[in-house]
């Protein structure tokens, strides 16, 4: 369905464009600060990190970068979509993209059902006994995995509500910034991920 009702008069999202951009930065300074302490400890205990990383499932990870991959890109249409004016279409790629989300963070839970199934969770017994980069390594892997998937779920639900105001025409042709902003969001948690997956589940 394509957006033919009266235009609309013309508002300035400068400051709003710009508030995202200031917020997304303070994002970066968290997960950056996260990856520094990662290099340090790596730099200490090599081969226990290399150790640790060989422990964690590969095939998970994978699948859950080409989801979040998928997530972005239909975002991205959907953004390109509402400023043609097709809102039915970008209704359709918001809650695809809100489904890839939720994809993600089931795969997570399969993934950390079974580590923590098997003693790898902070704090347990079976950790303890193991050497001190271990459990450095698993201590940042369930913080920085763990904020991430808050953002994911955050992330999520954006997008979904981002999908009814489309449908109840709260977003528009001349009138969506706040889809860009979420769809900038939905692109950190992305790009947040593309650095997490090598560092935990490439590192050899």
């Amino acid at each position: 369905m394509n957006d033919s009702g009266p235009p609309h008069p013309h508002q300035d999202d400068t400051g709003a464009k710009l508030g995202m951009w200031l917020f997304l930065y303070t994002e970066v300074l968290l997960f950056g600060g996260l990856f520094i302490l990662y290099a340090v400890y790596l730099q200490r205990y090599p081969r226990e990190f290399a150790a640790a990383a060989g422990e964690l499932n590969l095939a998970l990870g994978t699948a859950n970068t080409v989801i979040l991959l998928t997530g972005s890109l239909l975002v991205a249409l959907s953004v390109s979509a509402i400023g043609r004016g097709n809102c039915g279409p970008a209704q359709g790629l918001l809650w695809g993209g809100a489904a890839t989300g939720v994809l993600f963070l089931a795969n997570k839970y399969i993934e950390w059902s079974a580590e923590i199934g098997h003693g790898i969770y902070p704090g347990s017994p079976a950790l303890a006994q193991r050497p001190p980069g271990e459990n450095v390594f698993f201590g940042l892997y369930y913080i920085t995995l763990g904020l991430h998937g808050l953002h994911v779920l955050i992330g999520s639900i954006l997008l979904a509500v981002m999908a009814v105001m489309t449908a109840n025409g709260s977003i528009r042709r001349d009138r969506f910034v706040v889809l860009e902003n979420s769809g900038l969001y939905w692109h950190l948690v992305d790009l947040v991920w593309i650095f997490i997956f090598p560092l935990y589940y490439l590192l050899l």
